[in-house]
């Protein structure tokens, strides 16, 4: 499966910086659906009230998924790779 890559950083409540990615398929072209799956994100990490916009969450390439990648997107549309800040 191949999936396009949307680097995200978000400002946390306590002002620390979460950097993460959002993993889709490559099919997915619409940015607002992109950071709706952000949204969903934060919310697990208690960070709902949180700004992601255009502004937070760029397109960065399209890669070919792992199989725990693609597992993830079947299962809920999406993939989130965690990269810093997240805890």
């Amino acid at each position: 499966m191949k999936i396009s890559v949307w680097d995200t950083y978000v400002t946390k409540k306590d002002g620390a910086i979460m950097h993460f990615d959002i993993l889709v398929p490559d099919a997915v072209k619409s940015q607002d659906e992109v950071c709706s799956f952000g949204k969903n994100y934060l919310r697990t990490k208690g960070q709902e009230s949180q700004s992601l916009t255009a502004s937070e969450c760029q397109f960065c390439h399209i890669e070919e998924a792992t199989e725990e990648m693609t597992a993830s997107i079947e299962q809920r549309g999406y993939h989130i790779i965690e990269m810093e800040g997240c805890n």
